[in-house]
């Protein structure tokens, strides 16, 4: 009895453990249960987020279309509100693509960037349809010739039919219609003031090794075939486009960049979206670090959120790899960017074209 007794002990140890054990694999079980029931939950929540914002932004693109449609016929002051609504409308849209970034899978997001541009053109067309064009001076004047005999008419030819890429270069190669900026100068400091800019729709337009100051706070930027120049600007409230420049140093921020037939080009920007490239090289991205007097009250003008910046977070529409990262662009390393802009910033470029 008491040998029995003393090897009773050992078994009911043993027996002691067998529920502890039990115990922690049922705990495990229902901690990966819980685990798992959290990822599907969290799955259904960006589902249902991102059908909210497919509807809610469906739904602001069509009634800002709608009042871009509206008919000058309406009167003036009914036209001229309905595309303030829209620009606000617009705007809203904008800051709700940024605020849904985090849970749109990335083909989404490209697909409200590239229709946020299109309404963005539409808004600007409008506005210039509505509003009698600025002074807009050109650095050259065209000599009118002295009359002459009427010549012989040229030989007629056949049209040719045109390709779509003949058209594509034609509408890209005209020139815009702007509102406020600057034009075909060539070795010339240039800049605008915070009255200037409010709320305009600025293009610079075939600039050549200029200087450019934009102090204060446009609706939208458009720089277009400008080459070998530097173009310092306020915050952008919409987008700032970017088309068919080279060897350019630009910084600026912005609610949407997209860049287009640029190459060797650096980019000092702060952006509440991801930019995106089409037909880019050798193009450098780095946070913006530009200041002057009044930016502050330029940004709380401008709408743009300062909290968000997606500077390094870019989207190549030529580079459709996943697994590696384009090589139509970069980050500058930190001991190459610049962090003093009084070398850079037109001054000693103003006084040295006032001099010559």
């Amino acid at each position: 009895m008491e040998a029995f007794s003393e090897g009773a002990a050992p078994v009911e140890g043993l027996s002691a453990l067998v529920p502890d054990r039990l115990h922690q694999r049922e705990a495990e079980r229902r901690e990966e249960a819980e685990k798992r029931r959290r990822e599907r939950d969290a799955q259904s929540v960006l589902e249902e987020q991102s059908d909210f914002f497919t509807a809610s932004f469906a739904r602001e693109r069509e009634a800002i279309e709608a009042l871009l449609r509206s008919e000058p016929a309406q009167g003036a002051e009914a036209a001229a509100e309905a595309v303030s609504e829209a620009a606000r409308r617009l705007q809203d849209l904008q800051r709700l693509l940024t605020d849904s970034v985090r849970f749109l899978a990335p083909y989404e997001v490209r697909q409200a960037q590239a229709a946020l541009s299109k309404l963005q053109g539409a808004l600007s067309e409008r506005r210039l349809q509505l509003k009698p064009k600025k002074r807009f001076a050109f650095s050259k004047t065209l000599k009118k010739d002295p009359p002459s005999a009427p010549s012989k008419p040229p030989a007629q030819h056949p049209p040719r039919e045109s390709s779509a890429k003949d058209q594509k270069e034609a509408a890209t190669s005209a020139s815009p219609a702007p509102s406020c900026g600057f034009s075909q100068t060539e070795g010339r400091a240039l800049e605008l003031g915070p009255t200037e800019l409010l709320q305009q729709d600025v293009v610079l337009f075939q600039l050549r090794r200029c200087r450019v100051l934009l102090r204060g706070n446009p609706n939208t930027l458009l720089v277009r075939d400008c080459h070998d120049c530097t173009v310092l600007c306020g915050p952008v409230s919409t987008s700032a486009r970017v088309d068919g420049c080279s060897g350019c140093l630009l910084a600026l921020a912005c609610q949407q960049l997209r860049t287009h037939r640029t190459t060797e080009t650096s980019f000092y920007v702060q952006v509440t979206s991801r930019a995106m490239l089409e037909d880019c090289s050798a193009v450098r991205f780095a946070p913006c670090s530009w200041d002057y007097a009044g930016r502050d009250a330029d940004f709380k003008t401008a709408g743009l959120d300062r909290s968000k910046n997606n500077w390094d977070q870019v989207d190549d529409f030529n580079w459709l790899a996943k697994d590696q990262a384009s090589p139509n662009w970069c980050v500058i390393p930190e001991k190459e960017r610049i962090t003093d802009w009084n070398g850079v910033n037109g001054l000693a470029f103003v006084e040295d074209s006032q001099n010559s």
